[in-house]
């Protein structure tokens, strides 16, 4: 898997919006559609083509979104969910048995490089 892959599924399957998971489930399906008209580049020329920036680009954009998504995760998690719970549950049982559950897999996608020598 060239995007951390079980990891990632992981992380997905824990969104909490249906439309997040549908996003990101078209987002990984795309590099099937745009690499079969890609270049591969010439190998003789140290050219390592269309193909390669396409793929490190598509990574790029998985995880930046998948990190927006757990950005608003955690802002939902915080403004709407653990309010609505303490109302209704002691503050313990929330932040310890009821969050956790909810949080999404504490994996940071630290192989995010958005500095101009990564592209």
């Amino acid at each position: 898997d060239l995007v951390e892959g079980e990891i990632l599924r992981e992380t997905i399957t824990a969104l909490q919006l249906e439309e997040w998971r549908n996003d990101m489930h078209d987002e990984i399906d795309t590099i099937n559609q745009i690499l079969p008209t890609t270049d591969a580049g010439e190998r003789l020329y140290d050219d390592v083509g269309e193909k390669a920036r396409t793929i490190r680009s598509w990574i790029r954009s998985l995880l930046g979104k998948i990190m927006d998504y757990k950005v608003e995760h955690r802002r939902l998690l915080d403004e709407d969910v653990v309010p609505t719970l303490q109302r209704f549950l002691p503050q313990d049982i929330v932040m310890n048995s009821v969050l956790p559950f909810l949080d999404l897999p504490p994996y940071t996608f630290e192989a995010l490089d958005r500095t101009p020598e990564g592209r």
